[in-house]
């Protein structure tokens, strides 16, 4: 038997809502429907799953997607041992077998001819195919499918089939708001409103830059990590540049643009 607990999410994650979206969401998952989330890296698209499985009380199994997944990564697949041959199941079995919610986290990452075996569970028939093990597995009546991607990395080689984008309702998220931004940094990490301001400030200028040699802006997530270095005692503008400028370019002149403006906001 399966431990359900293990998959529980014990402590309540901190989530901020932006909009209506936990109402949202628990409509969604009263009719079992499939869900996708979309957004920018960092926006806070896994706090609100991890949020919403423990509001929901139901057990998380989270699988972070790469383009070396093979089906029966997320399936199961059989192991040798000293006994002979013995089945294994996958995150995405395991989380049917349970009433899980399954989450596939950058589902994109994935080669194309791996995520179509979710298209059983997150259609009428809610049932997984085992093939190997010559197994037709019926979901949990809890059971809930949860993707989610970033847009901005959408190319014609990494993108979801239009067969499996109409399997699912969808949120679309971005960052916060300026003065919703600055209340999870102070919610998360305990420093004062108004250094979550000046942080928040920072991480829009770099967003202000996408498209003009960045690929991506700060994220909260990043913001959330300077701010909990400077809580830890260090000193504001060397945080930022940790934090902030170094993880997310290696072009000198962006770089330089980055660290005159985090010096204008603590100078």
């Amino acid at each position: 038997m399966i431990d359900k607990k293990q998959y529980k999410v014990s402590k309540e994650p901190f989530y901020q809502a932006q909009d209506d979206e936990i109402t949202l969401y628990e409509a969604a998952y009263a009719a079992r429907l499939p869900v996708m989330i979309k957004g920018p890296t960092g926006c806070g698209k896994s706090r609100f799953v991890e949020y919403m499985a423990w509001k929901l009380g139901k057990p998380l199994i989270t699988v972070a997607c790469n383009e070396d997944m093979t089906a029966s990564d997320l399936v199961g697949r059989y192991l040798l041992d000293a006994n002979g041959t013995r089945w294994l199941d996958g995150p995405l079995t395991t989380a049917a077998r349970i009433g899980a919610i399954c989450y596939l986290d950058e589902i994109v990452e994935a080669r194309q001819d791996t995520t179509v075996v979710i298209h059983p569970l997150t259609d009428h028939r809610r049932k997984l195919p085992l093939d190997k093990k010559g197994e037709l597995l019926e979901a949990h009546p809890d059971f809930q499918m949860v993707i989610s991607y970033n847009p901005g990395y959408q190319s014609l080689l990494k993108d979801l089939k239009q067969s499996t984008k109409q399997r699912f309702t969808a949120f679309e998220f971005d960052y916060p708001a300026a003065d919703v931004e600055a209340h999870i940094l102070s919610k998360e990490t305990g420093i004062e409103a108004d250094l979550s301001a000046q942080l928040v400030k920072i991480g829009q200028a770099a967003r202000n830059l996408k498209g003009h040699g960045l690929d991506e802006g700060i994220s909260t997530r990043l913001l959330v990590y300077a701010a909990t270095l400077i809580k830890g005692g260090v000193e504001p503008r060397a945080a930022c540049r940790m934090a902030l400028v170094r993880p997310i370019t290696d072009d000198a002149d962006i770089r330089d643009t980055l660290d005159h403006a985090i010096d204008a906001v603590f100078g």
